[in-house]
């Protein structure tokens, strides 16, 4: 089995175990980021669902307190260089540091409503990675 597809079943496996209240939200954020770009791919890295091109670039936070996040950050190397200067019409775009972000939202219908602008999040994002 190739690796993608051998983490993608990981990925399946960990879902089809995961007992939480935001599920299917969950669910949908896994397609929205896959269908973001062609390049990304999925796998379990830091015990969640994470997302990747060349490196680690996006990691869900299944422990947020309301809803379901998104944390992006650059891989677990620290780099020298800045992070990204991204454009967020939306404003749901935090800041945790200079190389990572998070972004929250309440459930699926919030994440549905949010896609366009998380997917060109995401496409800049990765550009920095």
């Amino acid at each position: 089995m190739p690796a993608a597809q051998h983490e993608r079943a990981a990925v399946d496996a960990f879902m089809a175990a995961l007992e939480h209240a935001h599920k299917p939200a969950i669910e949908a954020l896994r397609q929205a980021m896959l269908a973001a770009d062609a390049s990304i791919s999925e796998g379990i890295k830091w015990n969640a669902p994470s997302f990747r091109t060349r490196e680690w670039f996006a990691t869900t936070h299944l422990r947020a307190k309301l809803g379901l996040g998104l944390i992006l950050h650059r891989g677990a190397k620290v780099r020298s260089s800045p992070g990204p200067q991204l454009e967020d019409p939306t404003g749901r775009l935090r800041w945790l540091g200079q190389d990572r972000a998070q972004l929250l939202y309440a459930d699926a219908a919030d994440l549905r409503a949010g896609t366009p602008a998380l997917q060109a999040l995401v496409r800049d994002w990765i550009k920095s990675v």
